[in-house]
């Protein structure tokens, strides 16, 4: 972080001296001389217990939601929401530096599209990106407190769990393009339908300057639909849309990726490698691509770029251990992604197709029915084994073997563990999905242990 005025850093939320602030945290062993310690209260652990000790290690001032002993009235700064003076700090800091910002938000793939912005990004000057999902009130303004003069471009993700957070994010971020990935089922349970994760998603639009390109998802159902801003410019991407302005065609997958011709109305057509596999991977390359050409970065260059894109986390990661092809995708799980995971699986060269299945969470009232389809969406794939993994995956299980798919359920990841190496043997592929919190990355870790 570049040091900032106090009095900027806190604009709008208090009063505050001149003097020089070096870095904004929320973990207390993170704490330094000239820093702004941020309390937020938790489930377990409450950020204010720490914040007497913060200021005696040098913390100029102390964000609460109280006032706190120990801490001088002129050093702390009450606040209604922690979460809101993170993002409000964060617009404050952005102000003092002009990178071409790509803001990505939407129920599915925005990580993925997030690396591909990055791979593009990078080809032409300093890139600076969220890291691993850090997408809220708290991720989002620990990314923008990264900038820099340096920084030339950055790409940021942003999700939400609840209306009005998008539209903090991106008047914070102030993107210069927006993506919209796809509006699925993600967040059902806070949201109420479809057509209110649609309306949060659109919130991205509040924080982009007029004529900004608005980079959408032609395939999907609900978004074209959408009554868009007449401020903002639309540009439709997709596979199968014939009305899209940027199409793949052409797509051939390969062992370790994905060629497809890059069609755009506008600027031609650009011979493509990705690195990944699936045709939902694919649609992600191409928003990436959409939303650095519209803002005037050259095609081809950008076309070629996107083969640098890197994997991150267990996010559909391909590796290979004991003769087995695994697909480590444990970092989350929806009914859009779950269907895409389960026709990579499909695509893999195998002897037996394996689904290790966990539960996806937040779907609300649609959960049931969501984890059935899945059941279904597996037998389609063709896939030989399902392994479902929790509670709400007992409808997954009971779909699949509906359909003909031999199926085993279990509810303890010590089960988990005993039937993959039971069942899972050299030359097979295995898909390992579910929600982060149902722990499939820990429990591939024990699998491989056994090797």
């Amino acid at each position: 972080m570049k040091p900032i005025h106090a009095n900027q850093l806190l604009a709008g939320l208090a009063l505050a001296g001149p003097e020089m602030i070096t870095s904004v945290v929320t973990d207390s062993r993170k704490v330094t001389p000239g820093c702004v310690f941020v309390c937020f209260p938790g489930e377990h652990v409450d950020g204010h217990d720490y914040a007497a000790a913060a200021f005696r290690a040098g913390a100029a001032y102390i964000v609460a939601n109280h006032p706190v002993d120990g801490v001088p009235e002129d050093h702390t700064v009450v606040v209604a929401s922690s979460h809101h003076a993170m993002v409000r700090m964060a617009s404050n800091y952005r102000m003092l530096f002009s990178p071409l910002v790509i803001g990505v938000t939407g129920s599915v793939g925005k990580t993925t599209t997030k690396e591909f912005c990055y791979a593009v990004l990078s080809a032409f000057g300093n890139t600076l990106k969220t890291e691993g999902n850090q997408n809220n009130e708290i991720g989002l303004p620990n990314t923008l407190f990264r900038l820099d003069d340096a920084t030339e471009y950055a790409v940021v993700e942003m999700g939400m769990s609840a209306l009005g957070e998008i539209d903090r994010l991106t008047r914070a971020a102030r993107p210069a393009a927006g993506i919209i990935t796809r509006i699925g089922v993600s967040h059902l349970e806070n949201l109420g339908s479809r057509e209110n994760i649609l309306k949060a998603k659109l919130e991205i639009c509040h924080g982009m300057p007029d004529g900004a390109p608005l980079v959408l998802n032609a395939d999907d159902d609900l978004l074209p639909t959408a009554k868009l801003p007449d401020r903002l410019r639309p540009v439709w991407f997709g596979i199968e849309s014939a009305a899209a302005d940027v199409r793949a065609v052409k797509i051939q997958p390969e062992a370790d990726g994905t060629r497809f011709v890059i069609s755009d109305r506008t600027h031609g057509e650009f011979p493509v490698f990705i690195p990944t596999v699936g045709l939902h991977t694919v649609s992600d390359a191409l928003a990436a691509y959409t939303a650095a050409t519209r803002l005037g970065l050259d095609s081809a260059r950008a076309a070629q770029a996107l083969s640098d894109y890197r994997t991150t986390g267990m996010r559909q990661h391909i590796v290979h251990r004991g003769g087995i092809t695994i697909v480590e995708d444990c970092y989350n799980a929806s009914p859009d992604s779950m269907r895409a995971a389960l026709q990579v699986l499909r695509d893999i060269p195998a002897r037996h197709h394996i689904a290790l299945l966990g539960d996806m969470l937040e779907l609300g009232t649609v959960s049931e029915q969501a984890h059935r389809q899945v059941g279904v969406w597996a037998a389609e794939a063709g896939v030989d084994l399902v392994i479902a993994y929790g509670p709400l995956s007992q409808a997954t299980a009971d779909a699949a073997a509906e359909k003909g798919v031999t199926t085993l359920h279990c509810n303890a990841a010590d089960e988990v563990v005993g039937y993959v190496k039971q069942m899972v043997h050299a030359g097979d592929a295995l898909l390992a999905k579910a929600s982060h919190a149902m722990k499939l990355d820990e429990v591939l870790d024990r699998f491989y242990q056994t090797l």
